[in-house]
């Protein structure tokens, strides 16, 4: 049909008086008197309401014997800024308490469902309804150090029962709530340290994986690091194991065993984001802060993907090392820019001989 239903006709024609360009390419209308069809953000004189047909698509509109208009050029693709507008505008709905099914959503945009969800990982890198339970998640996350219970968070970051709750936090935080809540209480992680090309190199996992990989030079002040950030949690010295060797074989240089390794990660979505990422990067190459705040479709986030990498917990696993200054300096490192230099330089002559200390 070439026609659109009548059901939002209200809702289009607030879109077309208002000059709305976020409504831009989630449909078009019509002028009956001059048979022209137009962008909802059209800037020509606005017709009466009475003139004007909805269309879902430029081609139902020609072969309705509608003629493209000259000023906001409806054949052409929507304007970036108007698919942006859109997208946040969804993140905002998605950010409610109450839930949103992806068809509720994608038909609140005006757009079909299947476009719409395409849109949005190709913007964000993850579905709608993973970035609600991300939302959900970290409000969650800053809820749990000051309710009274888990409970109270529960029900206040937008979760609609227990199981779903406990189901989400296990995913998402790598521990339950309560051990959350806690800033680790009662979580057990296991440690172990070893000589290495870099110094000293101290590797923390919990059941779920490796959750901190950490540089120094000499175990004490590292244990306290690790101690510090998670002060209630039980830490028992572990016994080397397959995810220690292929650490440090990573630290070394050696080998590839990392990119097998389950990991533990620790923070917003925006920062695990930015460390998959970093992930992505090959050995030998590098990006600036800048090329991965684009990379995310966040052009404007690249000092927001500086404070990620200074977050990063994991040494050479998550390669924060491959991230430089837009005019190619090195920037800061967490572990000290010496050892980064090192990291790039070898990563840059593989066929150097790696000599390991252990």
């Amino acid at each position: 049909m070439a026609v659109m239903d009548d059901d939002d006709d209200e809702k289009r024609w607030e879109a077309v008086a208002a000059r709305d360009a976020t409504a831009d390419g989630s449909f078009y209308f019509g002028v009956r008197t001059t048979g022209i069809f137009c962008r909802p953000g059209c800037t020509a004189r606005t017709p009466r309401k009475a003139n004007v047909v909805y269309f879902e698509s430029t081609s139902a509109a020609e072969r309705a014997g509608y003629r493209a208009c000259k000023r906001c050029r409806p054949l052409d693709a929507p304007s970036e800024r108007a698919l942006a507008a859109r997208i946040a505008r969804a993140c905002r709905l998605l950010s409610r308490q109450q839930p949103i099914e992806t068809r509720e959503l994608a038909a609140l945009l005006g757009m079909s469902c299947g476009h719409f969800q395409r849109l949005f990982k190709r913007q964000l890198g993850v579905t709608p309804q993973q970035y609600r339970r991300r939302v959900r998640s970290e409000r969650a996350r800053s809820l749990l150090s000051e309710a009274s219970s888990v409970t109270d968070s529960l029900y206040e970051a937008g979760f609609e029962s227990k199981s779903a709750f406990y189901a989400s936090l296990g995913a998402e935080l790598g521990m339950r709530p309560a051990a959350a809540r806690a800033a680790g209480d009662g979580e057990l992680i296991y440690y172990t340290s070893r000589d290495c090309s870099l110094g000293v190199v101290l590797v923390a996992w919990t059941t779920h994986g490796v959750c901190s990989v950490t540089l120094g030079d000499a175990q004490e002040p590292l244990l306290a690091e690790l101690e510090a950030w998670l002060p209630r949690a039980r830490f028992e010295a572990g016994e080397d194991c397959a995810w220690v060797m292929a650490v440090v074989d990573a630290v070394d240089g050696n080998g590839s065993g990392q990119a097998q390794l389950p990991l533990d990660m620790r923070g917003t979505a925006f920062q695990e984001r930015v460390w998959q990422t970093l992930r992505s990067i090959p050995a030998g190459e590098t990006r600036s802060y800048q090329q991965i705040a684009e990379s995310l479709g966040q052009p404007g986030a690249a000092r927001a993907v500086g404070a990620a990498c200074a977050r990063n917990r994991l040494a050479v696993i998550v390669p924060c090392h491959r991230v430089l200054q837009s005019d190619g300096g090195l920037a800061g490192y967490r572990w000290g820019r010496p050892r980064k230099e090192t990291l790039l330089a070898r990563e840059r002559e593989p066929e150097r001989v790696k000599g390991r200390k252990r």
